[in-house]
């Protein structure tokens, strides 16, 4: 079989969803061949359709074969190779935005363990297919992104049990992860941090304290980060005004939404919006 070397981008979607296909592909690597070391800016996942490689963390080598997959982590260094002997197919698909994070924190990636193992009824080894057919046609930005949706909802199914010595760790994950996905849904509304603790059924300084443990910022901070990292995106859009904006992320009061944005963001929305877009 001749050599595959195909890179589809999607630029429609970047900017415009919290979870973005950024562009997806397709090789049957010649032996030997390597990428890095080195850093990528967005989450790339791939999966292995046949033969076998290598893949190097700065602390860790996998070797992995068909069936299996790694994930390349945002400015996290990365090194892999194809086998001399018995080189790797592989698809991948690049993606990133707000709410990539947490679902890779579901499915139990981390630079800890960017790897994972398909199970039987998953769809990995077609979604190049499905992608490439989606094609230009009016609503296959939301087909690509649907398939998106279903490869990170495999990778989920796809990790690891907890075993028993586990289960108070992946309970305060499990807080965490609920918190999250709380404040991903609400984060429009006057949504408080009593509101988010009272949504998962913990005493509000508790659960702030799991979120300083995990992300190394309260619960305040995090709710204030997430809104403003959202506001960012929002302000791409020509079409909205400062205070469309400001409502937009929970905010009735512009004043206060562009203090806390120069607070989290280091400019005002106006100074923003004129700089970056």
């Amino acid at each position: 079989m001749a050599r595959i070397n195909v890179n589809y981008t999607t630029p429609a979607m970047q900017g415009q969803m919290d979870l973005n296909l950024l562009f997806f592909g397709m090789e049957e690597c010649a032996p030997g061949h390597t990428w890095g070391p080195g850093l990528r800016d967005s989450y790339v996942l791939h999966y292995i359709h046949s033969g076998r490689g290598v893949y190097r963390t700065s602390e860790t080598v996998y070797e992995l074969g068909a069936g299996q997959g790694f994930i390349l982590i945002p400015d996290t260094l990365g090194h892999y190779s194809a086998d001399e002997s018995d080189p790797w197919t592989y698809s991948w698909i690049g993606f990133k935005g707000l709410n990539a994070k947490s679902l890779l924190q579901r499915a139990q990636i981390s630079t800890e363990r960017p790897i994972y193992t398909e199970l039987a009824d998953s769809r990995f080894s077609s979604f190049y297919e499905e992608l490439k057919t989606a094609g230009d046609d009016r609503g296959s930005d939301v087909l690509s992104q649907s398939i998106l949706y279903r490869i990170l909802a495999d990778l989920i199914r796809c990790s690891p049990e907890p075993v028993s010595s586990q289960k108070p760790q992946h309970s305060r994950e499990g807080y965490i992860r609920k918190s999250i996905e709380y404040i991903e849904s609400s984060y429009s509304q006057k949504v408080t941090v009593l509101d988010i603790a009272r949504s998962v059924g913990l005493d509000r300084t508790y659960l702030s304290g799991l979120f300083k443990d995990k992300f190394g910022v309260s619960l305040q901070n995090f709710l204030l980060e997430y809104r403003m990292n959202r506001a960012t995106e929002l302000l791409g859009n020509s079409e909205l005004s400062v205070s469309d904006v400001s409502r937009s992320v929970g905010y009735n009061d512009p004043f206060l939404f562009s203090k806390m944005f120069k607070k989290v963001v280091g400019s005002s929305p106006k100074q923003y919006r004129e700089t970056r877009f």
